[in-house]
């Protein structure tokens, strides 16, 4: 297996000076030199047209609606409130519309951008955005699985094919990356992030706004990103979606504001405002975060738009009277546009009439959003992205598909594999495939409102496809995703029987992780676990191929199956994919972007907790009045960062260049790696430190780089990567980043679990 080493690790610079900036083939961008060029060029133009404008046409500008004339296949949201195109073609006339979202589609984006520049009075053409989450068309791993790739390379190349698939298809803008930081596993959207860690979160989150918006905003296949949501909504109590968020300013800065911070620095012009609560003021009314340090403190630029009615929320969050209130509120917030609510078309005429909004508030919101639309080159040319002839060859591109089959292989997690089951021979054995998932093809994930559902490669096409015609294979269902069948464990039962090896298809179904899809039990539903105790009871080797949108408490026998591997959602390639690694043609390369607790209550559970004043002792026997449960030791069953490939890899200890390290210098951290197996292995080598000693207390590890490195067989390598003053900092108690002369100590490890640490001291 020959694959490029890509190494992300902390340099001399600083990303809000606490998260090294990437190494330089990983380096942030801007929009480009031609997006800045149109929007200085088009100033002029527009402060023109802001002084053309009616308050009623400034106010269809800040205002967002649902597209109602093109393809989309199904309902997402929960009210549609815009399915009248009559209605809303008259409205976009009238000037009282500046952007659409959820259309697709060359041709209507044509049609529908000509009635915008042609029949309006000021001819402002209407950006077009959507979700498109994790693919349009093809469809690549959800975000969490493609996390496990830790390969930021790969996230750059997947956005950069669903942009060229979305720009085709008349879409301008995507609300994505999700950047939102999410530790507790309970979260149902989870699955849309990078996971729980701030570092890895950051360089994916800047690899994905880089990949959607290319080199260039002005280019015909860029896609203007979205890191969203701001701010904290990964941090809901009781991972409860749309609630409340109660956090130290500490805790906001140090830990769910740098992934934003680095898709602002990668060049992304817009974000979406978070349906929660912060410290008792709802996000999306919040000017502390949109106004004091989205723009002042980072000099962002872009534009906001609310989340879906997120503005007209706030009555209901009991932070605004009624609808003129809210969308008063959010404006002075600096929320620039209204999503499906109407609020601003309605009522900022009004608000401004009565002084209750100035008149200056309302023209930098509309110069924000039209300077967007000029970076987007769309003043230059209104019918961007609304060629079907390009259209055509971009949707289902043959290499986009080869690429979603990549990222499926490298997203898959190895948590075990005893005895070496795993890779399984092609021949020679007869295969039971036991569980929902087998047939199955709803494999693209949550928020996949257009994958082409007749290219989606189910569990059984991949595996018939690898071992051909005299495959000895058979599928029994045995269960549905949350309910029993009649007959299908005993079913099962029989067919396990007659198999040399089964494989139990099991965990959670598409629509189980998702938005509102919070869970109080994170484990493999009931009637799976009741089925695979069944089958397991049976005694022929097990690999258990676990579908899921966030980390399972896996328990019983699951947990005692001979191997087991994460498969997520694969999207459009998931079987052909999970073929590939199962009978060892690719090797597992990913690593857990979550941590996989032993038991649910756990949650919320992170590798980079505090030590607190009694550390628990991971080793037994239990110690009394430590920090432990009675159930569960205080770690992880499968830790962030682990991930077993098809040979083994053995650390040898941290060593550093110096026992100090200079105030503006730098140090090398190194380590030994050996592949013990016969085939070559990717081992992915993660950097941790521990500040032992400071201001404020420090968890017990933080990741601050990582080395992909390809191991021939028997080979070790020396590793090294480094570290500076920079990479060491955290929010001190001045809400300012620093860090203090001191002791650290530094693993290069496998996971955030394991290695022997070595230990220097930063000095002044």
């Amino acid at each position: 297996m020959s694959v490029r080493p890509t190494t992300i690790a902390p340099t001399r610079r600083a990303l809000m000076g606490g998260i090294g900036l990437l190494t330089a083939s990983l380096m942030v961008s801007v929009p480009g030199a031609r997006a800045q060029d149109a929007r200085v060029r088009h100033a002029a133009r527009i402060d023109e047209l802001i002084a053309r404008m009616t308050i009623v046409e400034k106010a269809g500008q800040l205002s967002l609606f649902g597209d109602p004339f093109r393809f989309r296949p199904q309902e997402i949201n929960p009210v549609d409130k815009d399915g009248d195109p009559a209605r809303i073609a008259q409205l976009i006339r009238s000037g009282g519309v500046g952007s659409l979202f959820n259309g697709v589609g060359a041709a209507g984006g044509r049609t529908i951008q000509d009635i915008a520049v042609r029949e309006t009075r000021l001819g402002i053409p209407l950006l077009f955005a959507a979700d498109v989450i994790h693919g349009l068309f093809t469809v690549f791993p959800v975000p969490l699985g493609e996390a496990a790739s830790w390969d930021a390379g790969l996230a750059e190349r997947t956005a950069r094919a669903a942009a060229r698939e979305s720009a085709a298809s008349g879409i301008h803008q995507t609300y994505a990356p999700m950047v939102d930081v999410g530790r507790d596993q309970r979260w149902g959207r989870v699955v849309e992030g990078a996971g729980e860690d701030v570092f890895l979160g950051s360089v994916l989150a800047a690899a994905r706004v880089r990949g959607f918006q290319g080199p260039d905003l002005t280019r015909p296949d860029a896609l203007l990103a979205t890191p969203k949501h701001f701010a904290a909504y990964g941090a809901a109590e009781a991972g409860l979606d749309y609630n409340t968020v109660d956090m130290s300013e500490q805790r906001l800065r140090g830990v769910y504001l740098p992934p934003f911070k680095a898709g602002f620095d990668a060049g992304a012009l817009s974000t979406m405002s978070a349906f929660n609560e912060v410290n008792g003021v709802p996000a999306t009314g919040s000017e502390w975060l949109l106004t004091d340090i989205l723009r002042g403190e980072w000099g962002f630029d872009g534009y906001v738009v609310s989340d879906y009615t997120s503005e007209e929320e706030l009555i209901a969050h009991g932070f605004a009277e009624d609808g003129r209130d809210a969308a008063r509120i959010a404006l002075l917030a600096g929320v620039d546009m209204s999503m499906v609510s109407g609020l601003y078309n309605r009522h900022i005429p009004d608000l401004v009439a009565s002084g209750d909004v100035p008149m200056a508030v309302v023209d930098r919101a509309v110069r924000r959003v039209l300077g967007v639309k000029a970076a987007l080159g769309l003043f230059d040319d209104p019918w961007k992205g609304c060629d079907p002839v390009v259209e055509a060859r971009e949707v289902n591109a043959p290499e986009h598909h080869a690429l979603a089959r990549e990222a499926a292989r490298k997203s898959m997690v190895l948590l075990k594999n005893d005895g070496s089951l795993l890779p399984l021979p092609k021949t020679g054995q007869r295969i039971a495939v036991i569980g929902p998932f087998g047939a199955d093809t709803e494999v693209f994930g949550p928020w996949t409102i257009w994958g082409d559902k007749t290219r989606a490669v189910s569990l059984e096409v991949g595996l018939r496809a690898a071992l051909g015609p005299d495959a000895r294979l058979t599928f029994e269902k045995g269960a549905d995703p949350e309910s029993a069948i009649d007959g299908g464990v005993a079913r099962a039962v029989a067919a396990a029987r007659r198999a040399d090896v089964v494989i139990l298809a099991i965990g959670e179904a598409q629509n189980m992780s998702a938005e509102a899809q919070s869970r109080s039990e994170i484990v493999v539903p009931p009637p799976q676990q009741a089925l695979a105790e069944a089958v397991r009871a049976v005694g022929k080797p097990t690999v258990v191929l676990l579908r899921t949108g966030r980390a399972l408490a896996m328990s019983g026998a699951v947990k005692a199956a001979d191997a087991i591997l994460v498969t997520w959602f694969l999207g459009s390639q998931h079987g052909h994919a999970i073929a590939d690694v199962l009978f060892g043609d690719h090797a597992p390369s990913g690593r857990l972007p979550v941590s996989f607790p032993h038991v649910p209550g756990q949650q919320p559970f992170h590798y980079d907790h505090k030590p607190t004043g009694r550390p628990a002792d991971p080793a037994p026997p239990r110690e009394e009045y430590r920090a432990q449960f009675r159930e569960a030791p205080h770690s992880a069953a499968y830790p962030f960062g682990h991930g077993l490939s098809y040979a083994p890899v053995t650390y040898g200890p941290t060593k550093v260049s110096a026992a100090q390290m200079a105030w503006d210098g730098p140090l090398e951290v190194s380590v030994e790696v050996t592949n013990g197996g016969d085939r070559a292995v990717e081992e992915t080598v993660q950097l941790y430190v521990r500040d032992r000693v400071s201001r404020l207390t420090r968890p017990v590890r933080e990741l601050k780089g990582f080395r992909k490195v390809v191991l021939a067989p028997g080979q070790t390598r020396t590793v090294v990567l480094g570290l500076d003053r920079t990479s060491l900092n955290y929010v001190g108690p001045e809400n300012v980043w620093t860090v203090e002369p001191g002791e650290f100590d530094v693993w290069l490890a496998p996971d955030a679990q394991a290695g022997v640490a070595a230990r220097f001291r930063l000095v002044r």
